[in-house]
């Protein structure tokens, strides 16, 4: 894995995430992306996602944040700044700029937070991941705690943007099982956890389900930073208030 992580080279990946409970199990996000890397981690990242939405889901009485959620969302995080476009920013955004900046920045916007909470292309992540771990038939299994990835891990620290954890959250185990190819590097992951552990109140009956397919490793990659002509640090006249409406979503605080 290490001699993958280079400067100007990086991985791409492509998952869903499944939320599952005793009444219903549905894929709730989808996403794409690439992750470029620096020596021995991660340098930037360039992600789209989207909610498993439909405008006709949706009724002409439903608020307009809702209606903007069912678009895809777009993250560029380089370092401690991400660049958001589409999905909700677009909703906030003046009308003459298509980026929203953020600095702290998440690396996967709303749709992130739902999004793989791992990233094996961390050493220590992955270090932490593989201390005990179990061998299967094409690769690894084994648990994690929240605690564990948070204190490790700046993908997971900025893809949560969470200044504080509930102490329920932190004891909670990230259950995942992870194939390889015949050089070692993943190929697929699959992480779950208890539905409601952002919360401070997770449920076993209730489950997240995240499943990563990584391509490419070792792919030539380049990601910048849009113009600043047509990025924006605040939303447009009257839309301040959507603004705290989205910092509180689930809870989960992006750095506004």
């Amino acid at each position: 894995m290490k001699k993958q992580l280079a400067p100007g080279k990086g991985v791409k990946f492509t998952e869903r995430t499944t939320m599952s409970t005793p009444l219903f199990r549905d894929i709730f996000v989808r996403r794409t992306g690439t992750i470029a890397f620096r020596k021995n981690g991660v340098a930037a990242s360039d992600i789209t996602g989207k909610f498993n939405l439909r405008a006709s889901d949706l009724d002409d009485e439903a608020p307009e944040l809702a209606k903007a959620m069912v678009n895809p969302e777009r993250t560029i995080w380089l370092g401690n700044t991400s660049y958001l476009s589409g999905g909700i920013w677009a909703h906030v955004l003046p009308e003459d700029k298509k980026w929203f900046k953020l600095s702290p920045g998440t690396t996967g916007g709303v749709t992130g937070v739902y999004g793989q909470p791992l990233n094996v292309a961390e050493p220590a992540t992955l270090k932490a991941m593989l201390k005990n771990a179990k061998v299967t038939g094409n690769g690894y299994s084994g648990k994690i705690t929240v605690n564990e990835v948070r204190k490790i891990s700046p993908w997971f620290r900025h893809t949560l943007m969470m200044d504080k954890f509930p102490a329920k959250a932190l004891k909670t185990q990230i259950t995942w099982r992870m194939s390889v190819n015949a050089k070692g590097l993943p190929t697929r992951l699959v992480t779950t956890y208890p539905l409601g552990v952002l919360d401070g109140a997770p449920k076993k009956s209730e489950t997240v389900s995240i499943d990563t397919r990584y391509t490419g490793w070792g792919t030539k990659v380049t990601i910048k930073a849009p113009s600043e002509g047509d990025s924006s640090t605040k939303p447009k006249d009257g839309e301040e208030e959507t603004l705290e409406h989205i910092e509180m979503l689930d809870g989960v605080k992006v750095g506004l």
